[in-house]
């Protein structure tokens, strides 16, 4: 299969590290006009780099703008209007004890994980069918549908951005617009290798024996028994973003080496 995408754009949220970088790079890679988007610009050009590094010919920009406020939101509305895909990737995590969560941070993380894809998704979806075709997606979690003890305020936004997406598919029902969720599981992103770097250091243990225990103890059901790559993700979202995934819109997508021990 050779996906095009020479004639679309792209905007990725949350892309200058991890698995946004790399659906960056992949849609960038099948000829998509891709926007960068992250807090700084500094880290904004360094991921336009990395994009340009692996793909050449890339088409790409960015924008700066914290999009888990409003403020950040309409920033980006502003810089870039419209766009045929959008991937809503941003988000945020952290292990922590449930009793010691706070309300604050409830409510900051369903900001930065939720509600920044509504507000993007209201504004680029609703264009996306007026011209009949488009491409929205949220990047969730195999934690939205096995809430993990250790983040249960993760787990809930990634369970509510499957509503989101399957809601918004409804609303763009006969439109040409799809809306799906991608479920990755365990992946070996930037933030992820920097959190198991920091255990291995006060461990006195390489991060290698560090990620293999994690999935042993903490991830026992993946059937890989490794944490994913961020490329194994993004080739998902790059086949939802192209016109060969037309049939399939409502759909949460997983990717997650077997983790979740469902029939879906």
């Amino acid at each position: 299969m050779h996906i095009d995408l020479s004639k679309r754009s792209a905007i990725v949220t949350g892309s200058t590290a991890g698995i946004g970088l790399a659906i960056a790079t992949g849609l960038a890679k099948a000829g998509a006009s891709v926007v960068i988007t992250g807090r700084t610009q500094a880290r904004v050009d360094e991921a336009i780099a990395s994009v340009k590094k692996a793909a050449p010919n890339a088409k790409v920009t960015g924008v700066a703008a914290d999009l888990g406020t409003s403020e950040g939101a309409a920033a980006l509305i502003k810089a870039v209007p419209d766009t045929d895909i959008l991937v809503n990737n941003l988000g945020i995590f952290e292990p922590k004890d449930f009793f010691e969560i706070d309300d604050a941070e409830w409510s900051r993380y369903f900001d930065v994980n939720v509600i920044s894809g509504v507000r993007l998704s209201r504004h680029y979806a609703k264009r996306m069918a007026e011209r009949g075709w488009g491409r929205v997606q949220f990047i969730s979690s195999e934690s939205s549908i096995q809430p993990p003890p250790e983040m249960v305020h993760y787990g809930v936004t990634k369970t509510a951005q499957l509503g989101v997406s399957r809601g918004l598919a409804e609303v763009l029902a006969g439109t040409g617009v799809t809306v799906n969720a991608v479920l990755p599981g365990p992946t070996l992103s930037e933030g992820v290798s920097e959190f198991f770097g920091k255990i291995a250091k006060n461990d006195g243990k390489t991060q290698e024996e560090v990620e293999r225990d994690f999935i042993q103890t903490h991830r026992p059901t993946s059937l890989i028994k490794r944490l994913l790559s961020v490329d194994e993700v993004a080739n998902v979202s790059v086949f939802l973003a192209s016109e060969e995934a037309s049939g399939t819109t409502g759909a949460s997508f997983r990717v997650d080496g077997g983790v979740a021990r469902l029939i879906l």
